[in-house]
This record gives structure tokens, sequence and C-alpha cells, in this order.
């Protein structure tokens, strides 16, 4: 590969993720660093067996040398991973006005390990498994934070911009300490508004979603100033009104809470007759939602902080062609951050627009699909405290880049045509139409060009080309 590729002559889409990748210079110590990294981001897009270094280097033809010097991307401090995700934050500023909010989600995911010796890893519950006989299996577990684009016809991506460990205390050790999912998703939170003052976005909302598992105290005490939190909660969560002035009263501390309210599931049945309704476009689907705003209230523990409670009813409804299937969609709980002004407390946002935003949540669980089955995150070979982490970290990095870089070539719903002839392909493009997307243009480019070789007559130079052909098939079975 040459020293710089002219990003005037490629396709757009290696235009951007070039570009892209310029853009994250500064967190690496040392030009040759870089290059090794933007080798093995190539290394990745070909690599069709497990998405290890040595695959990578061997699907952009480094297969003599000494490799040693990629895999000391990971087990030294060769790149700093914050000044990584300060860099990809920044880039994803040019696709949000400062006038609308930042949505964010957060959850927390785990890596599937089969050694016991680990860094990071421990016994943890397996989703893999179901709610009626659960599990456990190795892993790492790790806070997931990423960016919600904003949303066109029902449509968003999450694009990571940080991916934390938040291993348990009793977990193997290794370089970062032991924390809590929630303390993870607060540390995020955190430096996502640190990263928007130094933008000089101190005015811009940040709108958080998460599920029920951060609906935790410590949490929203620790909220910073300009960011919204919309929470799953539990359904008999403890809620309080707020307290009534009392001008009788005489001297002594006022109190913290009002009157008990109804458990956020007793709201169902308490004779509420005017349910308002609202019909989202989701995903290319008309989906009405029943829906009541109640409060402010405050939380048990919690009485410093007002939040509103949204209590949305279930769906049951006939689906498929003939509409003889039923779907069930359970009730649904959340809290969300109250907001003073003139003296009352409000919601945020609309309700249209925090309704949207609920849906949009799911994106991030699609974002772990395409990560683990597609991407193979954790599939590196990097064993010491320090790669252990750092290449999963990597990796999600390298996806994050992937679909920014799809994303800035063709918004969520111009991709490309698949190229079967009964099938035109999903309203939204998907990782597997961009990883095709970016292996057919690259093999457009003279770097990576496929030539055909054809056998030679003279039998010393056949040797030759039937040992360097042999060694490309080897590489490819993972032989």
């Amino acid at each position: 590969m040459k020293d710089t590729i002219e990003t005037t002559e490629i396709h757009p889409l290696l235009k951007a993720v070039v570009e892209l990748l310029q853009a994250h210079r500064g967190a690496f110590r040392q030009e040759r660093t870089f290059r090794r990294s933007m080798g093995l981001v190539f290394g990745e897009l070909f690599s069709f067996a497990r998405h290890t270094v040595t695959q990578g280097l061997l699907a952009i033809g480094i297969t003599d040398g000494d490799w040693s010097a990629f895999y000391r991307l990971f087990s030294q401090p060769r790149y700093d991973e914050e000044v990584l995700a300060n860099c990809l934050l920044a880039e994803t500023l040019q696709h949000v006005p400062e006038k609308d909010a930042y949505v964010v989600a957060v959850d927390g995911t785990s890596i599937h390990r089969s050694s016991l010796k680990m860094p990071g890893s421990s016994w943890l519950k397996d989703s893999r498994f179901s709610a009626f006989r659960p599990g456990v299996h190795r892993a790492q577990r790790f806070l997931h934070g990423a960016w919600l684009t904003p949303i066109a016809a029902g449509f968003s991506r999450a694009i990571p911009l940080r991916f934390l460990p938040a291993f348990p205390p009793k977990a193997v050790p290794a370089e970062q300490p032991s924390q809590r999912e929630w303390e993870a998703g607060l540390t995020f939170l955190k430096w996502v508004r640190t990263q928007l003052d130094v933008a000089g976005r101190k005015q811009q909302t940040i709108l958080a979603l998460a599920d029920g598992g951060f609906d935790v105290l410590e949490l929203w005490r620790g909220l910073p100033k300009q960011v919204v939190l919309l929470v799953r909660t539990a359904r008999n969560r403890a809620l309080f009104h707020l307290p009534e002035p009392d001008p009788e009263r005489g001297a002594g501390r006022p109190p913290s809470y009002g009157a008990a309210s109804k458990k956020p599931a007793e709201w169902l049945h308490a004779g509420l007759r005017n349910w308002p309704k609202h019909t989202l476009k989701v995903r290319g689907k008309d989906i009405q939602m029943r829906y009541q705003v109640l409060g402010p209230f405050v939380r048990d523990g919690l009485p410093e902080i007002p939040v509103f409670l949204l209590v949305i009813k279930g769906m049951h409804k006939l689906v498929g062609k003939k509409k003889k299937a039923y779907k069930h969609k359970g009730p649904s709980f959340y809290l969300v951050s109250a907001v003073k002004h003139k003296g009352q407390w409000l919601l945020p946002f609309s309700i249209p627009f925090l309704l949207s935003w609920l849906w949009q949540r799911w994106e991030i669980e699609v974002a772990h699909r395409e990560m683990k089955s597609g991407l193979g995150i954790g599939q590196m070979q990097c064993w010491n405290t320090r790669s252990a982490v750092v290449s999963v970290q990597w990796s999600v990095w390298l996806y994050a880049i992937l679909l920014l870089a799809g994303y800035r070539t063709w918004g969520l719903l111009n991709g490309p045509a698949t190229p079967a002839r009964w099938w035109k392909g999903a309203h939204r493009w998907s990782l597997t139409t961009l990883w095709r997307t970016f292996r057919a243009a690259l093999w457009g480019t003279v770097e990576f060009r496929a030539c055909w070789s054809p056998s030679h007559n003279n039998w010393w130079e056949k040797d030759a080309w039937l040992d360097s052909l042999g060694n490309a098939v080897a590489a490819a079975a993972r032989i």
C-alpha cells in the first residue's frame, strides 16, 4: 500500500473513511504506529475468517517478517483510548446542530471468554439462556456508550463512542479497576458533557437513554447539568408527590416528601379514561402508542431530584398477511428528568420526541449483535492485562469508524442496492452491505486490485508460484 492515497480519485466511501482515520492521528504517539493501525483497519475489511491480528496481516499480504510490532499496538501504550474517543465524538458533532439534543444510549454487554485467567473475566449471567432457566458463562463485562444518529423515516443507528470496562470485584485483575455498570455509565455521561463543553456547546442538552439497570440513586445524583435521563423503571417503584407549602407550618426542617403516589403499575387500573394516543413511524411501520404522563414525583431516597413518570400501555394486535397471529407487548414504565422553568417543573422535551427516542434505544442492542456476530470483537488473541481490554476497544472503534463513514456517504436510507435480483434490499443499509461496498471499492484501487497470475512454463518458477498461491489459500482456510 502506498504511503498516501489520493482521496479525490477513490470511492466516496473510501474517501470518508480515510478522512476519519486522518482525523484520529492525534491519538497515536508516532506516525509508524498510526500507519500500522491503518493497515489493520484495511486488513479487518478483508478478514473472511476470524478477526485476529494475524488474519488481518495475512489479508494485506504481510506473510513474512516480525509481527510483534503490530501486537505491541495493544500490549503497550502506543495510543490513548480516551483521546481516540475524543476525536470520534468531535467528528459526530457536524451531524447534530447545537440547538438540537445530543442523544446517547448506555447499556451493559459482555464479551464471551473461554479462559479462566483472562484479565477482567469472571462468571456472569449468560443472556443466551432462557429467562426461566438462566445460565452462566465466562466473560468480560463492558459499558457501551453510543451516539444515536438523528431519526430519518423512523430509522436511526447507534454509533459507539466508548466501550468502558465494568469488571466485577471478583474478576481476574486487569489494568482497569473494577466498577459497576451504572458507575461506568455515569463516567461516560460526564465525559460526553465535558467534550461538548470543550467544543463550545455548553448550552446543548444531552438526552441519555438507559434500561432499568441504570435507575440507581447514585447515578441520578451524579448527573451533570444539561443532561436529561430517560430510564426504564420498576413497575413497583415507590414514588411520592412533591411536598406542598404549608403557610401555617412553624419552625423546623421542611418536609422532603409529599403524599405517597400509586406504584407505576397501579396507574394502569386507576380508572384513567383519557389515554392520549400518538402514532409513530418506527422502522418503516406506523405504531400507535397510548400513554400517560404523571408527576412530578420524587423517588424514595431521592427527594432533591423531581422526575416525571411515563406510563405506556401494552399492545395486543393481529399481525401477518392473513391477520391470524397476535403480537403482544406488555406495558412499560419510564422516569424522565424534570426541568424547572419559571418556578414550575416541566418535561424537558415534548411527548412525541420522547416516545420516538424510546423506540430507538433498541439500536444499541442491534449494534451489539453486529459487533459480536459480524465484526467478531473479542476474537483478537491478546492476553495480557492491557491488551485483553484495549484490543476489544480498538475493534469497537473500528466498527464506529466504518459506520460513521457509511452514514456520511449514504445517510441512513440511501445505501446501494443488493446484488440479488429478487430483493432490492432493506430500507436501511446493513453492516453486510457496508462491508461488501468497502471491499468492492478497495478492489477497484491499484493497491488492493486482485491480479490473475497464469502458471509458468519453467518448473522452477512454477514451484515458487505454487508456494505463494498455497500460502494465500492456507491463510484463508486458517491452516
